[in-house]
């Protein structure tokens, strides 16, 4: 009887300890805590989907940087579910600092960079943003459905 006893007792103290740890460290907040980072992402361009050169630069994924140095993007790959990938070029995001890559056509600037594509890249109906270190480590991903309304916020 004493055995019986005992093990219910000693797995009801694993289960509160180890749901007392889980519930200290969330993987949603981890995941954020620092470096770079996916931040916004319009997936569904304002309007029609006319593929027109507005609509396409009206899709576009945040990156942020949220460390206390400028990092170097160059390498980097940002990747859907169908295996679009944009790699970045030679492109420093300042400390704090957010950069926009927009689906269509137009020249890079500061705080945008453009894929230059002619069609759409990020589904409405659902997908989800990679974005992947130039050693190919994973560093964030972000994913949506149709029931997100255009507009997801990763953080």
């Amino acid at each position: 009887m004493r055995i019986r006893t005992a093990v219910p007792l000693a797995l009801a103290a694993t289960t509160a300890l180890t749901g007392s740890l889980l519930l200290a460290t969330p993987a949603s907040a981890a995941k954020h805590q620092g470096g770079v980072h996916l931040g916004l992402i319009q997936y569904d361009s304002p309007g029609k989907d006319t593929r027109s050169t507005a609509s396409l630069r009206a899709e576009w994924v945040e990156i942020h940087n949220n460390t206390k140095a400028k990092v170097q993007l160059k390498g980097y790959k940002l990747k859907d579910n169908t295996g679009y990938t944009y790699t970045f070029p030679a492109y420093s995001v300042g400390a704090g600092r957010t950069v926009k890559v927009h689906t269509g056509k137009a020249r890079n600037s500061s705080g945008h960079l453009y894929w230059n594509r002619g069609s759409y890249v990020w589904n409405n109906t659902g997908d989800k943003a990679r974005l992947i270190k130039p050693n190919g480590k994973l560093l964030d991903s972000c994913s949506w459905t149709k029931s997100s309304k255009g507009t997801k916020n990763c953080h």
